[in-house]
């Protein structure tokens, strides 16, 4: 073996011992990307706890797609809380969303909204603390057919913080990108 394959071998399982120490203390998403594509090195990737394992050559949009898979499972789990009837609930300062039965409260008090309204805050909500691109939010709370007016996504925004009132703090404009949900 020469001594450049070598050190290819050591860092490619140095990857794997990564992997192992950030599992001992951490459930954050991993993907694998990797040139190495034998069946061998995939499942050791897998034990070791890797989500995902892709081969080059891969395209940037597969890479997106599974990421955002993955995170779409990591946020059902870890974004809210569950009640006692399985309800998920977020919850924060005087602000209750009750993504199940589709109820908003601010301070006690329940408010009504539009339909796309809620899609949009419990959207926002699975992804809080993301930056989540405009085409992204069209896309996943109007369909990836929808074909209208860029200042919708604007309208309904204004819309949802009139909405929250003393909470619409919570949404923040990333101009040139989209939006987060601080919560």
């Amino acid at each position: 073996m020469t001594q450049s394959r070598g050190r290819h071998e050591l860092k490619h399982y140095m990857n794997y011992s990564a992997v192992k120490e950030i599992r001992k203390f951490s459930d954050t998403p991993v993907i694998m990307l990797s040139a190495r594509g034998e069946e061998y090195d995939k499942i050791l990737g897998f034990e070791v706890g890797v989500d995902d394992y892709v081969v080059k050559p891969f395209s940037s949009k597969k890479i997106m797609l599974r990421i955002n898979a993955i995170l779409r499972r990591v946020e059902k789990v870890s974004s809210s809380k569950k009640d006692a009837e399985d309800h998920v609930i977020f919850e924060k300062d005087g602000f209750m969303a009750d993504l199940t039965a589709y109820k908003v409260f601010i301070d006690e008090v329940q408010v009504d909204m539009a339909p796309k309204e809620y899609d949009l805050l419990f959207f926002l909500i699975r992804n809080k603390n993301i930056a989540v691109p405009r085409e992204k939010i069209r896309a996943e709370v109007w369909g990836f057919d929808y074909y209208g007016d860029d200042r919708t996504l604007d309208t309904h925004m204004k819309l949802l913080r009139k909405s929250l009132g003393p909470y619409a703090h919570f949404i923040k404009t990333l101009r040139g990108l989209g939006y987060r949900f601080d919560g």
